[in-house]
């Protein structure tokens, strides 16, 4: 089970230790510039049996390198951040990939490379590479974060397409969601797996929860275990505590990150299941 998130709070951060501590997650996707990521940082080095990836961010949220020229197409100019949204992210990528493409590349490789590097520069051994909502399942952006990864010395990475018995399994999601994760999956997955093998790097057969993600509860987390076949599957889960620091976070998942938790700490048969990091891939 991998936690997202690690570091945007306090609040985030204190779960993800707990569920750790329980013996349930067992890794957690870290953002290297976050209100909290100092101190995630710290739980990390204090508790190395937790496996821990780069957590690239590239849409909502603050650029490592900056608003400097050298990621100028990533950033918006007036505020120096990222675009707010994914559909904003992908309708600029549409736009400008025809007429930009080997800047836009050289940009994401070097702002993903900036991430890994102030992670490591700390003294965490990640274990792997994801990206915030899921931006690395557009082939634009999965080449160069890859290459990124593989220079730092990381060879495992998030396959985020869910199958479709996950979305079967946790039948609460919204339909649009749903239909959403459907869709990507039929467009990208193939070109995700042919990229993934040709850069050398490890993943697993899907990741599950995606598309609950925001109405994960005890139920759907039961639901997802009981129908899940053999193979190596990611439980994406974001838990947290919805205090004040999270009211003052710009997110969807606020209500449901105490949901998650508790969803998580409830778990007492696992079954046959094994719990590992990406680090035993």
């Amino acid at each position: 089970m991998n936690a997202d998130d690690f570091g945007l709070t306090s609040g985030v951060n204190r779960a993800i230790a707990e569920l750790h501590a329980e013996g349930l997650v067992t890794s957690a996707s870290l953002m290297a510039r976050a209100a909290a990521t100092d101190e995630a940082i710290e739980i990390a080095l204090k508790v190395p049996t937790l496996g821990v990836g780069c957590h690239v961010v590239l849409v909502d949220g603050e650029p490592v390198l900056g608003a400097r020229g050298d990621i100028s197409n990533l950033v918006n100019p007036k505020s120096g951040r990222f675009r707010s949204s994914l559909p904003g992210f992908l309708a600029w990528l549409c736009c400008e990939w025809p007429l930009r493409n080997r800047a836009v590349v050289g940009e994401i490789e070097a702002e993903a490379a900036a991430q890994i590097a102030l992670l490591q520069g700390r003294g965490l051994r990640l274990t792997h590479i994801d990206t915030h909502k899921h931006t690395h399942m557009f082939p634009a952006v999965l080449r160069p974060v890859l290459r990124a990864a593989k220079a730092a010395g990381i060879s495992a990475v998030r396959n985020p397409f869910e199958p479709a018995w996950s979305l079967r399994a946790t039948s609460n999601a919204p339909w649009l969601r749903r239909a959403e994760v459907s869709l990507l999956r039929r467009l990208f997955e193939s070109a995700f797996r042919r990229i993934v093998a040709e850069e050398g790097f490890r993943t697993t057969d899907g990741s599950i929860g995606v598309a609950a993600t925001g109405t994960l509860d005890s139920g759907g987390v039961s639901s997802l275990l009981k129908q899940m076949p053999p193979g190596t599957w990611e439980l994406v889960t974001h838990p947290g505590y919805n205090d004040a620091e999270l009211a003052e976070v710009r997110t969807r998942l606020r209500d449901s990150r105490e949901t998650e938790l508790e969803a998580l700490k409830g778990l007492r048969q696992l079954g046959d299941h094994r719990l590992i990091s990406f680090g035993d891939l």
